[in-house]
């Protein structure tokens, strides 16, 4: 493999590693509070949050071009206040793929947080746990399994965005071209032995992938 395509094979790992990260922490947040809380409208948060898993691609891009471009309300405020500009950087491609794969870490955390018995939780407050103790102590313990496959599969995801990838963070070799960007260069500059090579990779680490999240996916979840 020439250095190009390692070069995009390692910034698709750090674009996809940042965005799972990121995915989970507020996947967790998140899951625990649909998952724990009733509110007034969290169906529709739950909705709304679930809503780039079906959304297209492009209209995802176009609506982070609206919040973090040069002209947005986000992206515009950064540009004046600390003059950052996000669009056409990596860093634009980890928060279009964070966003695309949150739904997934997001289901699966809520998934895991709703089959672990309150009783539990309830007997570790009545010994003196604290809340957030028996956050670590006993509802991460009987969740983690759940949660881990959900943010497999989004690191998966992340390694395979395309679309709002392109919009926001285009197609520069060796700062934003990831795997998938690149495939799709090589095709159309009709480099094929390139394109099956960088194809062949991405199939072998989201099959790995795969493989992982099935196997740690509790039985209970898998049935439900």
């Amino acid at each position: 493999m020439d250095s190009p395509a390692w070069i995009a094979l390692s910034l698709s790992l750090k674009v996809a590693g940042w965005a799972t990260a990121i995915d989970l922490l507020l996947g967790l947040a998140l899951g625990y509070l649909l998952a724990r809380c009733r509110f007034r409208g969290r169906e529709m948060l739950d909705a709304l949050l679930t809503l780039p898993m079906v959304m297209p691609p492009t209209v995802l891009g176009y609506y982070l071009l609206v919040l973090i471009g040069r002209n947005g309300w986000l992206g515009g405020w950064l540009q004046r206040s600390f003059g950052i500009n996000l669009i056409f950087t990596w860093q634009a491609a980890v928060i279009a793929a964070a966003v695309v794969a949150f739904p997934l870490v997001l289901k699966a955390a809520r998934s895991a947080f709703e089959t672990v018995d309150r009783q539990l939780e309830q007997a570790a407050h009545v010994l003196g746990v604290s809340s957030f103790g028996v956050f670590l102590r006993v509802t991460m313990p009987l969740a983690w399994r759940g949660v881990l496959a959900g943010t497999l599969l989004a690191f998966a995801r992340s390694m395979g965005e395309f679309g709002a990838t392109l919009m926001v963070a285009g197609s520069i070799p060796g700062k934003t071209q990831t795997l998938s960007i690149a495939v799709y260069e090589a095709v159309q500059a009709g480099q094929d032995d390139s394109a099956n090579v960088l194809v062949l990779v991405t199939s072998v680490t989201c099959i790995v992938v795969l493989v992982l999240a099935s196997k740690l996916t509790p039985k209970r979840l898998v049935n439900d």
